[in-house]
């Protein structure tokens, strides 16, 4: 689904089902140099169980246009304008890594348009190492192999996220490869690595949030240790924490348990 967002059209994967005003909304929102697909198992299955889902590509990557965001602040603007263009009152906001920033701040700017805040493999700060920062401008293919070495736990996901036999670490390098190649002007790897480094304002905006907030860790994630996340834990009125057996890439090393806390946590 293509969607006019400030003039710009934005990609949003709705697992198939239209947008229905009378149901709740949920916007997943990926990380660096990665698309809406990461969150297959999740969006499928909020799509098919009485939610609009809209799993976006962030502005200027993957399939939507525009400019990328060069700050976590301009792309929570995104997600907020998306919401009056789809005319969504409310909406849980699901983000992961440089996702889980923009959909802090989102909920930090517009309080009363989010009901349910899920941050995933979160960190605050979310400092990005001087060599991979350097890497991510100068030897993208370099930064890619480091990113992936660091983001997973182990090789092969369980059937339930991208099939028996898949090769989870190829699997993740060519679709960083792919976001990377979308835009051929702007570098997204190092424009949202430089975001992630240069955001500020975690401990203000996780004070400002009233509504609910889950985080999601990896016991093994290597780029947002679980003790990364305590920062913003500690500023949360009203938070819950889930440990999965996984690395960084979270959703497709531990797709079920994932699910299964994201299903609970909307539920209420």
């Amino acid at each position: 689904m293509y969607i006019d967002v400030n003039g710009q059209s934005l990609y949003a994967y709705t697992g198939g089902k239209a947008f229905d005003a009378g149901q709740p909304t949920v916007v997943f929102i990926h990380g660096v140099l990665n698309d809406h697909s990461v969150w297959i198992l999740q969006s499928r299955h909020f799509a098919h169980n009485g939610w609009n889902v809209l799993a976006i590509d962030l502005p200027g990557q993957g399939r939507s246009g525009g400019q990328p965001p060069a700050s976590v602040e301009d792309a929570a603007a995104t997600v907020l304008a998306l919401l009056d263009a789809v005319q969504a009152p409310r909406a849980a906001l699901v983000g992961h890594s440089f996702g889980s920033l923009i959909a802090l701040q989102a909920a930090a700017t517009a309080p009363e348009r989010v009901s349910h805040l899920a941050l995933c493999g979160t960190a605050f700060p979310m400092k990005v190492s001087p060599a991979l920062l350097d890497a991510s401008l100068n030897a993208p293919e370099k930064a890619i192999h480091m990113v992936n070495v660091f983001s997973h736990s182990t090789l092969s996901p369980p059937p339930s996220a991208l099939g028996p036999g898949t090769w989870l670490y190829g699997a993740s390098r060519a679709l960083m490869r792919r976001v990377l190649a979308s835009n051929r002007a702007v570098n997204v790897f190092h424009t949202g690595f430089k975001a992630c480094d240069d955001y500020a304002g975690g401990e203000q905006a996780m004070a400002a949030v009233p509504c609910p907030t889950l985080f999601i860790v990896g016991r093994h994630d290597q780029m947002t240790p679980p003790k990364a996340a305590r920062a913003l834990a500690q500023r949360a009125r009203n938070a819950s924490l889930v440990e999965v057996d996984a690395g960084h890439a979270l959703m497709l090393e531990a797709p079920g348990p994932v699910l299964d806390a994201l299903r609970s946590f909307l539920a209420g």
